[in-house]
């Protein structure tokens, strides 16, 4: 586990433990069990994604990165702009095409669209973070704690949505923390060199 994982971790536990003493002295069994289910589902699922993302990265890094055609561009980039129109480094011809060259563009970019469209196995293989095992479990088992707590009566809605946001909550700042740490660090050994 890594140091930061430690670290949200704990810090996960402290908050949790302070939930746990919060319901216990309030004396509602119903928050009691709605937050410690919702807490503990929201966590899994963070960790969950966390740890599947990590597995899909290794293994594209052991693999090598996928390029298209010369270009390491990720997948929102090719979404957004197909025909790498807006791209900084090429620069738009300014010259009026013909008739005869338009359609010949025209052409070229359908072959390309046919020569880029991705079979089934592709489509799983960049999906596997999106489909692994370890965020779908998780997911079932935050859907499972829900229905475990409606069945029974003890949801209690403001306190279940208040304990699923607190782990996303304290992941993103945690990391957004982490980052400003690792921006000092990379700073000071800038200026030293």
């Amino acid at each position: 586990m890594t140091n930061i994982n430690k670290k949200i971790l704990n810090t996960l536990l402290a908050i949790d433990i302070g939930i746990l003493i919060f319901c216990m002295l309030s004396g509602h069994k119903n928050w009691l069990y709605t937050t410690q289910i919702g807490f503990f589902t929201s966590s899994l699922v963070i960790f969950a994604s966390m740890a599947s993302y990590r597995n899909m990265i290794q293994k594209r890094i052991e693999y090598g990165v996928d390029r298209d055609d010369g270009v390491d561009r990720d997948e929102i980039d090719k979404i957004d702009d197909p025909y790498d129109l807006y791209d900084e480094e090429t620069k738009p011809e300014e010259r009026e095409l013909t008739r005869e060259e338009f359609v010949e563009v025209v052409d070229e970019e359908r072959a390309k669209q046919k020569a880029q469209k991705r079979s089934i196995s592709e489509v799983l293989r960049d999906s596997r973070a999106f489909l692994s095992f370890y965020r779908l479990g998780a997911y079932a088992l935050l859907i499972l704690g829900f229905f475990y707590l409606n069945r029974h009566g003890y949801l209690h809605i403001p306190s279940y949505f208040f304990a699923l946001s607190v782990p996303p909550v304290i992941v993103v700042i945690a990391l957004m923390r982490e980052g400003r740490r690792g921006t000092k660090e990379e700073g000071a050994l800038y200026e030293k060199s």
